[in-house]
C-alpha cells in the first residue's frame, strides 16, 4: 500500500516528532546531542527554515517550525539522512536509525503555536528528567527565559503573543510554561 503523501502548506507551522527505532536511544552521549543541532545548522543553510522550538529527548526529538521555500518533508529527510548515517556511522550499525516515518501535524492558530511550544518545552519536566524545564541542555527553552539570543530560533513568533517589554514576554511565557496560565496583557 502507497504511503499517503505529506501535505506541505508554505506558510503554516509544524509540530514535527522523530522516534528512536524500537524506541532505542537517538542520542547516547553530549556528542549525539550536539552533532544533531549541527546538523540542524548546515541543513538549514541548504534548506532554510524557520525553527521555533525544539526539544532532544534520549529516543525521540520534537521540532516546532516552518519551511517556506522547500517542502518540510525534503527539510525532514535532509535532517534525518543526514544523522541517520552519522548514527550508524559512529555506532557501527546499519539499517533505521528512526522507528518509521516523523510525525507532523499542521499547526493552526497562535494559540496552538503557544501549546505546542509549552508540550515542548515540558517534555523534560514531564518525563521527570530535571526538576526545572529550563535545566534540561537540549531544549530551546532556556532562550525564552533570557535575553540571549539564538540565531536560528524564531523566538518572538512566541513571545509576540504576549504584550509589553521584551522581558516581560518572557516573564510571561515562563509563567504560562510552568504554570500554565494565559495572560496576554
Amino acid at each position: 500500500m502507497a504511503r499517503k503523501k505529506r501535505i506541505w502548506i508554505p506558510h503554516a507551522y509544524y509540530h514535527v516528532v522523530c522516534r528512536g527505532n524500537r524506541r532505542d536511544a537517538l542520542f547516547k552521549d553530549t556528542g549525539d546531542f550536539k552533532t544533531f543541532l549541527y546538523i540542524l545548522d548546515q541543513v538549514h543553510k541548504k534548506a532554510p527554515f524557520e525553527l521555533v522550538t525544539y526539544c532532544l529527548m534520549t529516543n525521540h526529538f520534537h521540532l516546532q517550525l516552518r519551511s517556506t521555500e522547500q517542502p518540510l518533508s525534503k527539510v525532514m529527510s535532509l535532517i534525518n539522512k543526514r544523522y541517520a548515517d552519522y548514527y550508524n556511522t559512529k555506532y557501527r550499525l546499519t539499517g533505521h536509525v528512526f522507528e518509521k516515518r516523523y510525525y507532523d501535524k499542521i499547526i493552526d492558530s497562535p494559540a496552538g503555536m503557544l501549546e505546542v511550544s509549552r508540550y515542548i518545552h515540558r517534555n523534560p519536566l514531564e518525563a521527570e528528567m530535571v526538576q526545572k524545564a529550563e535545566s534540561y541542555p537540549w531544549c530551546s527553552y532556556r532562550y525564552y527565559l533570557h535575553t540571549t539570543r539564538h540565531g536560528k530560533l524564531h523566538m518572538m513568533t512566541i513571545l509576540d503573543q504576549f504584550s509589553g517589554e521584551e522581558w516581560e514576554k518572557r516573564r510571561k511565557y515562563r509563567e504560562y510554561v510552568e504554570v500554565g496560565s494565559l495572560s496576554h496583557s
